[in-house]
């Protein structure tokens, strides 16, 4: 019996998707479970899989070529059923299926990466992406990964060791021996995820190396213009940023921060971190200096939800990070129950994964407040796109010594400019103004978080 092959919902925010790879070609053997095509959404690239079994018979939308959630991309039966009437029936396939199935058919098949698991995906409401990237270096995981590398896994009899393609690229990309780790797929199947435990046992804290900038791609010579083709994140920029800036009725608040203290005190945490090779941010700080002002003001760490506000007790913190895509916000969860260290770390490991298509959806969903900091490039002020259904974010400048009156003298300082973008549907002048104050107080001085 023939199976359809629908374009699915691989994120809680996707509405269409790309097909980058086709990892089956027309005409070969699939079981349940193999991995068809590698798919573009508006976060990430995932890996689809099949549900039936068969032989791959016709594919509807080729690589390069997209598709709404939902439509038919290609058809599994078994070999010498006749599939013409439903071929005809489907008309194509998605956006690029003509075109696209005829070079999916002819080209190589390639790589992505796992599916997020079922249970997360769309578990929690979709955030747009913010408004700048945020100040990360190195990192550890956010879970606590295997104290030894995994045990080698024997290979088949044929000598080649059973593994998604996905996982020998990544092997192959960090260095690892594909053959000595333990695969947990169907049938001691090496997946994705076994790769990143291995790769996290060996060292389990690995220096995250800036991420390279977006090029962007040339003109041709003697062309006055190139045309760049969207990707599936910058769509989703497009769409979600008219959503916050149209319907959602802005207002900004600005506070200068004297930061000499705040610098003093991660100055001193940092003494205390070097023996275990660790450190804390400017960022870091702004973090939980900021989840920790939400706890006293629980009226700015809420959600519009039309025909209701909802305030949450815990403080799930969105940190804009700029991919070469787009914009994408990794989600620290209870940030106001965690420490410096932990804080940096979780930043640092999620955005390089970020900056790697690699965020499962559950860790860019579910914030509850968003910061965005340009701190590092210089930028001393500037405003931020509110992330729907949030009622808030900040925008975080850049340390600069200023000469400020004091005591009606003149001295200079350490001072950052923080801009809070307010959806006034939720927050009204004085509450944000409140928070700001709250928030000012704690970096002016850090000790306050701890009462």
């Amino acid at each position: 019996m023939a199976t359809k092959v629908h374009m699915e919902a691989l994120s809680p925010t996707m509405e269409e998707g790309q097909v980058v790879k086709w990892l089956k070609q027309e005409g070969d053997a699939v079981a349940q479970g193999d991995i068809l095509a590698e798919i573009e959404t508006d976060k990430a690239t995932m890996e689809l899989v099949a549900r039936g079994e068969g032989a791959l018979r016709k594919i509807l939308v080729g690589e390069g070529g997209t598709a709404p959630v939902g439509d038919v991309i290609a058809v599994i039966a078994p070999e010498g059923e006749d599939i013409k009437a439903l071929v005809a029936g489907l008309g194509g396939g998605g956006a690029g299926g003509a075109q696209g199935a005829v070079a999916g058919a002819a080209q190589p098949s390639a790589t992505g990466p796992d599916p997020a698991q079922p249970a997360t995906a769309g578990a929690t409401p979709a955030l747009a992406p913010g408004a700048t990237p945020a100040g990360t270096d190195g990192g550890t995981p956010g879970h606590t990964p295997s104290a030894t590398p995994a045990p080698a896994r024997p290979a088949t009899p044929t000598g080649r060791v059973k593994a998604s393609p996905l996982a020998k690229r990544l092997a192959g990309e960090l260095g690892l021996d594909i053959g000595a780790v333990q695969g947990t797929g169907p049938g001691g199947r090496v997946v994705k995820r076994d790769v990143e435990m291995a790769a996290e046992a060996a060292a389990a804290a690995p220096a995250m190396a800036p991420a390279a900038p977006a090029v962007t791609p040339a003109v041709p010579p003697g062309e006055e213009f190139a045309d760049v083709p969207l990707s599936q994140m910058r769509k989703t920029v497009a769409r979600r940023l008219s959503e916050s800036l149209g319907p959602v009725p802005h207002f900004f608040l600005t506070v200068d921060v004297d930061m000499t203290r705040a610098l003093a005190a991660r100055a001193r945490v940092n003494e205390i971190l070097a023996a275990q090779g660790a450190r804390a941010s400017v960022n870091d700080l702004v973090i939980k200096a900021t989840a920790a002002a939400l706890t006293h003001h629980p009226d700015c760490n809420a959600w519009w939800q039309g025909s209701s506000i909802r305030r949450f007790g815990s403080v799930h913190m969105g940190v804009a990070v700029a991919v070469p895509d787009g914009l994408i916000t990794p989600v620290i969860r209870d940030a106001h129950a965690k420490g410096l260290t932990q804080i940096g770390a979780e930043v640092r490991e999620l955005a390089g994964r970020a900056r790697e298509k690699r965020l499962k959806p559950h860790e860019y969903t579910g914030s509850t407040f968003s910061i965005s900091n340009l701190g590092m490039f210089g930028i001393e002020e500037f405003t931020a796109v509110i992330n729907p259904p949030e009622a808030g974010i900040i925008a975080v400048g850049a340390v600069e010594e200023r000469a400020v009156a004091v005591d009606g003298e003149v001295v200079v300082q350490p001072r950052m400019r923080i801009t809070m973008s307010c959806d006034h549907r939720v927050i009204d002048g004085a509450q944000g103004a409140r928070f700001l104050a709250t928030l000012k107080s704690f970096l002016q001085e850090p000790a306050a978080i701890l009462i």
